[in-house]
């Protein structure tokens, strides 16, 4: 998967939008980030729980636990060069579900 076959799947998801944080793209549903690109867009982030990261893991060796805390709460990175676009669509889909649902 390409950085722009990610990027192009959470822009097609209702009311998103793309914008910047901390020097790299984010991608936000009702103002909440629910998936990035890092620095050099090798690999992207979704924000799922732990229970929904734990799955992704297990369904493609790609998805990994952000570092800290972050990853103990479901930040979950994907290493796009390996990743099955499938899966990835699916999480970014879980990804925007669960913020878009938030207040």
């Amino acid at each position: 998967m390409t950085p722009d076959e990610f990027r192009e799947i959470a822009l097609s998801f209702p009311g998103t939008e793309e914008r910047q944080h901390m020097g790299h793209p984010d991608f936000r549903v009702k103002g909440k980030i629910f998936a990035t690109l890092n620095n050099d867009s090798t690999k992207g982030m979704v924000s799922l729980t732990p229970e929904q990261q734990g799955e992704y893991i297990a369904l493609d060796a790609s998805f990994h636990p952000a570092a800290g805390a972050w990853g103990r709460k479901g930040s979950t990175l994907i290493t796009l060069e390996t990743a099955d676009p499938k899966v990835v669509r699916s999480a970014l889909a879980t990804a925007w579900q669960l913020r878009s649902q938030k207040r």
